[in-house]
């Protein structure tokens, strides 16, 4: 404690990092695409009720909003798909020249046709109007050809209850589709070589998640377009293939877990060789489309976005002489890799950096910010808690990981001898993993005396493919087991409090948040933001995507049905004795139910549990709308506040718990 700082026990710090700050300032950035000199990505404004705009900037440093905000009939643009449920490769861009999806409503449906765009001109639909029937995603411009080349999901044409997928070509002068392959359950990655001749792609089938395994095809492409002589490169279903791309030379190049880890290869003839070796990922979980870690910045080097540990670099490849060199950048985590020449842009943020759209200089080495998702001022950054890695012991003899964040105030500390409540965060997917970039809802509660642990579980993505499905059988229990091991760790280390284990989480990571209030008997209370709490219901309602999922990290449906039930926190609430529940919940979430929810409060109250709901009208995981971030954030802290009995530092709302709780002293 400096001379400086006052005595106030943790939770009490009043802090400048206000709900309200980050509900107002907080944009979401992806979806990064170069066009000659001019850089385009996508802002989620939840200030605009989650509009994906498509923003421009030009040479000069002139921001351009691409699409209106308002069409015919008061329809606002947005550029979003929604192929596989989870969408990307939303926009391509060829001198000037915008293709996009449509996300906005248009009363009864979703648009979802493709829109072409020239700059300064209204957005012309180039796809008829389905009723959202027809959704296209993975965008890639075939000027030679003057179509665009594209991932098609069609729910006119339902195979065994789930929309079919094909690769197709739509022309930019007309609504012309046709389709080049087909007959697969998925696509991904159409890429086209530079002279247009040859085309690459992957495909994969059931029960196969991407990541679990995939097939990269290659074939020629005719004058006209059609495909000729597809030939199967790489991949299966025990290799994950990862963002084919070709060289300026017309070679192909692509990432391969084929070694453990995801490696970057080549293929040469008909013969595959490896490019980098390293005991790290260069590539991801390919929940969307359109995700891109690597780009030729030369016809001989390439920039690459590796996670190593956890934490994401950037490094630069001569694929002539395989040299490879880390690039010394404050930015830990990297998506959304583009190249130009001598230039790269992604998306990237680090522990003082929020996420950015970046152009780096590679000349250079220098970095510059184009566009922030949040203003960082000076006076804030004393508030900041840097992550510390942990890593540590747990179930099956194994070892798992997290991201651990001491309480930060630069004028608060705490009375001798208290230890902080600690906050346990589980990320979803559940084939995600934990980011190290600026999360100021990480920031919000250590700012205020919370520690927070954000766990990388067994099944998270950034240590190699054994790591990654350790989880396949023991969803449930495995990412359980770790999000308990990492809170003992740090109560074992003398870093927390035992009595004040909090968790939270939203989606399949509310899920691991209500698994450990109903089947381990640690925590104090926990928030579930529209959390999975019924494994059957999320088996019968998943997008097709997903849809056999359950059968990877539970086992094949139905004969193991009864461990849906067994892991269902739904169904065992009453060994939740004593730890009180806040529901976050979306009206618009399709897999928990508001009234699925409000039954689970019913059951805890009829057990004496304290619960309370919060609804919202946002998507489900993560209000985009301003007032959402707000009231979701405040209610929270309130929340913990009232079952810790915390002095906050500001008057907040309180939550309507019922039964109520009973007094205790504040601290």
């Amino acid at each position: 404690m400096t001379l400086a700082s006052r005595e106030a026990p943790y939770g009490s710090w009043k802090s400048p990092i206000t709900a309200d700050m980050i509900a107002t300032q907080t944009l979401s950035l992806g979806e990064v695409a170069v066009d000659g000199d001019d850089v385009y990505w996508l802002e989620v404004r939840p200030s605009e009720r989650g509009r994906h705009a498509l923003v421009r900037r030009s040479v000069d440093g002139t921001l351009t909003d691409v699409l209106p905000p308002v069409g015919e009939g008061r329809v606002a643009y947005s550029s979003h798909s929604l192929v596989y449920g989870h969408g990307g490769g939303s926009f391509a861009v060829s001198e000037g020249l915008v293709i996009f999806v449509n996300h906005a409503s248009t009363g009864m449906h979703v648009d979802q046709r493709l829109y072409r765009v020239n700059p300064g001109r209204t957005p012309v639909p180039l796809t008829a109007d389905t009723g959202g029937k027809h959704r296209f995603g993975d965008l890639v411009m075939d000027r030679t050809r003057n179509r665009v080349v594209c991932v098609r999901e069609d729910w006119r044409n339902l195979k065994d209850g789930q929309p079919r997928a094909s690769l197709v070509a739509v022309d930019l002068d007309g609504q012309k589709q046709t389709v080049l392959a087909e007959g697969r359950d998925f696509y991904s990655s159409p890429t086209l070589s530079p002279n247009g001749r040859r085309m690459a792609w992957l495909a994969w089938d059931y029960p196969c998640m991407p990541w679990d395994g995939c097939e990269l095809w290659v074939a020629d492409v005719d004058e006209l377009g059609a495909l000729h002589h597809p030939r199967l490169v790489a991949g299966g279903t025990t290799e994950s293939i990862f963002q084919p791309e070709w060289s300026p030379q017309g070679e192909l190049y692509f990432v391969s877990d084929r070694n453990n880890w995801w490696n970057l290869y080549r293929l040469q003839g008909r013969s595959v060789v490896p490019v980098l070796e390293r005991k790290a990922e260069f590539g991801a979980a390919q929940w969307q489309l359109g995700m891109s870690t690597y780009a030729f910045i030369s016809p001989r080097h390439v920039v690459c976005a590796f996670n190593e540990q956890g934490q994401w670099k950037l490094g630069r490849l001569d694929v002539v002489l395989g040299q490879f060199a880390e690039l010394a950048t404050r930015f830990t985590d990297v998506s959304q890799v583009r190249g130009g020449f001598a230039t790269a842009y992604f998306v990237g943020g680090g522990p003082e950096q929020p996420a950015s759209v970046v152009r780096l200089d590679m000349e250079s080495g220098k970095p510059q910010v184009l566009k922030a998702s949040t203003r960082m001022p000076e006076e804030l950054v004393p508030y900041l808690s840097r992550c510390e890695p942990l890593h540590f012991p747990t179930t099956e003899l194994g070892e798992a990981h997290a991201w651990y964040y001491p309480p930060t105030h630069p004028d608060h500390a705490a009375p001798a001898g208290e230890k902080p409540p600690l906050l346990i965060m589980s990320h979803g997917g559940p084939t995600a993993s934990a980011s190290t970039k600026l999360d100021w809802t990480i920031q919000y509660f250590t700012s205020r005396g919370f520690a927070v642990v954000d766990v990388n579980y067994r099944g998270s993505t950034g240590y190699g493919r054994e790591y990654r499905l350790s989880l396949y059988g023991n969803w449930g229990v495995m990412d359980v087991d770790d999000c308990a091991n990492a809170a003992l760790r740090l109560v074992q280390e003398g870093k927390v409090d035992a009595r004040r284990l909090v968790a939270r989480g939203g989606g399949t990571g509310g899920y691991t948040t209500l698994s450990l209030l109903a089947f381990r008997d640690i925590l104090r209370c926990g928030t579930s933001a529209s959390a999975v709490a019924n494994l059957e219901t999320l088996v019968e309602h998943v997008e097709k995507f997903e849809a056999h999922y359950m059968d990877q990290v539970l086992g094949p449906q139905p004969e193991s049905r009864q461990l849906l039930q067994d892991r269902s926190p739904c169904l065992h609430l009453d060994n939740i004795k004593r730890s009180p529940v806040l529901f976050i919940q979306a009206r618009l979430d399709g897999q928990t139910s508001q009234r699925e929810t409000e039954e689970m409060m019913r059951k805890l109250r009829a057990n004496g549990v304290p619960t309370a709901m919060l609804p919202v009208d946002g998507e489900p995981y993560g209000p985009r709308i301003t007032t959402d971030t707000k009231k979701a954030l405040e209610a929270e802290l309130a929340f913990y506040s009232q079952v810790m009995s915390l002095r906050l530092a500001e008057p907040l709302e309180p939550v309507a718990l019922e039964p109520t709780l009973p007094e205790g002293p504040r601290r």
